[in-house]
């Protein structure tokens, strides 16, 4: 089956199946939803390296790190909430401060927990986790670029806090994308504005992008996939070259994607910013569509912000 067409869940595990393949330090961890995650094939070829701890995510994250100081590379899923809600202690010290190659994947980000509402709907994961020294987040856009990630993930010898869509992610990055880990990635050129965007955030960015070029505004889209550590050659090149900056991300506006680009443009070059986001709010139970249009993350509301700071110049 075509890449694009496969949920990024199957990506996840296809892709991990043939990393542990070849390197016997993969070990996978779940609680309680490896159907949710889709991770059972993993467990009918490696069911030596497969854990699944069942409803206790702390004592996931405390396994996984035990695991990780005796040499192994351990990956853990949980929802978003669960993975880093219900587990940050453990994640602090048994992970960061023990500066342990743990890779934790909390699925279902934002508004995609759709009916499982507003106990699911984690708008603060990006900021529980941004706080912890040492730790990489990463949030791919759509299968490819996970695909292609998740070595780099791999290899990485600190913490990865992955933010996955579950499902089947439109299609962004094609064959021929070539990913950077921990730079991001310019997809439409512009003047006038620039929109940085992370996670399902970027193609609702693409779509303002083509309603502002009709009416002959220039807008430049960036994928900035790894929230931390926060790229901030390309912010800062953005902002000198296009004057003003709008960011888009399925996230509370606080502590999230906004706020690492505000902090590195206040520090370095200071340009009129507006955050498209959830506003400080808990989630609901709803349909994608409509939470979007609730918490004004479509993409006419990017469109409005990119007129807001232009015109604030």
């Amino acid at each position: 089956m075509a890449l694009e067409k496969l949920e990024m869940r199957e990506v996840y595990t296809n892709t991990l199946i043939e990393l542990a393949e070849k390197d016997e330090r993969i070990v996978l961890l779940d609680a309680d939803l490896m159907k949710a995650s889709k991770a059972i094939p993993f467990r009918e070829r490696f069911p030596e390296r497969t854990v699944d701890v069942g409803v206790a995510e702390a004592n996931m994250i405390c396994v996984a790190a035990g695991l990780a100081a005796s040499g192994k590379i351990p990956f853990t899923h949980s929802f978003t909430a669960f993975a880093s809600r219900r587990c940050f202690d453990q994640v602090a010290i048994s992970v960061a401060y023990s500066k342990l190659p743990v890779k934790m994947m909390g699925s279902d980000p934002g508004v995609s927990a759709e009916l499982n509402g507003g106990t699911h709907m984690s708008f603060e994961d990006v900021g529980i986790m941004r706080n912890l020294s040492g730790m990489t987040i990463f949030e791919p856009t759509d299968g490819e670029q996970l695909r292609q990630a998740i070595p780099h993930i791999l290899n990485h010898p600190g913490p990865v806090y992955i933010r996955m869509f579950r499902k089947v992610a439109e299609s962004i990055n094609g064959t021929d994308y070539k990913f950077k880990w921990l730079k991001g990635d310019t997809l439409v050129e512009g003047n006038d504005v620039t929109i940085i965007a992370t996670g399902l955030m970027v193609k609702e960015s693409i779509k303002a992008c083509e309603l502002l070029k009709a009416e002959g505004i220039s807008a430049r889209v960036l994928n900035l996939h790894t929230v931390k550590p926060i790229d901030t050659e390309i912010i800062i090149k953005a902002a000198k070259e296009t004057g003003a900056i709008v960011t888009a991300e399925n996230h509370n506006i606080i502590n999230g994607l906004g706020s690492a680009v505000a902090e590195t443009l206040v520090e370095n070059e200071p340009v009129p910013m507006k955050r498209i986001g959830v506003r400080d709010q808990f989630g609901e139970v709803g349909l994608m569509p409509f939470l979007m249009e609730k918490f004004h993350m479509l993409p006419s509301d990017i469109v409005a912000a990119c007129k807001d700071v232009i015109a604030r110049k």
